[in-house]
This record gives structure tokens, sequence and C-alpha cells, in this order.
């Protein structure tokens, strides 16, 4: 496995109206590396966020999507993702990236 940093591990957060709703009960999405465990990125949560500590982290795989090339018959993939739910503890602060949204 390869030698993962903290400030590697979150790529960015993910903005849609199903996260914005799981904001309210203090659970936040991010984009992470494919090869990071829950471990880490809980460490890259509460190193990166001051205040935060993580109560729980959720991680799923997303495969590369099927697409068609150039409007031809030929195929290619696009690149597989891994998304990271993240819930804070009751007494945790907020993460400030997603306070103006």
């Amino acid at each position: 496995m390869a030698n993962i940093q903290y400030y590697d591990v979150i790529l960015k957060p993910v903005v849609t109206e199903k996260s914005m709703e799981l904001m309210g009960e203090k659970k936040y999405t991010f984009l992470v590396h494919p090869e990071a465990t829950k471990s880490q990125v809980k460490e890259a949560v509460e190193k990166m966020f001051n205040g935060t500590k993580v109560e729980s982290v959720n991680t799923m795989n997303c495969p590369g999507k099927k697409r068609r090339v150039r409007g031809t018959m030929q195929f290619g993939k696009t690149a597989k993702t891994k998304k990271a739910i993240v819930k804070l503890t009751a007494d945790s602060a907020e993460i400030e990236i997603f306070e103006g949204l």
C-alpha cells in the first residue's frame, strides 16, 4: 500500500442536495484517496480542521462508469473514486468550508 500522508487523503468535499441535508446531522461527505483507510480519513479530518472530533467514518468505493469515446462505438472508463461520510461528535466544532453553503 502507498504511503499516504494526512494532507493527501481528502481530495475535495462533495456538495450535493443529499450531502447538504446530512450536514444537519453533523455528517460531512468528502472524496478521498482510493487507497485511504477509515482510520486515515479520521486522522486527516481531525488534523486538517481544528476542533473536530470524529465519531465514525463510512466509506464507499464507486467504480468507474463506461463512456463512449468521440461518438463512435469505442468505449472507455472514467476513473474510480472513493467517498467517505464522516460523522462528528455532538461537542465537536463544525467544519468551516461548509459554513457559507
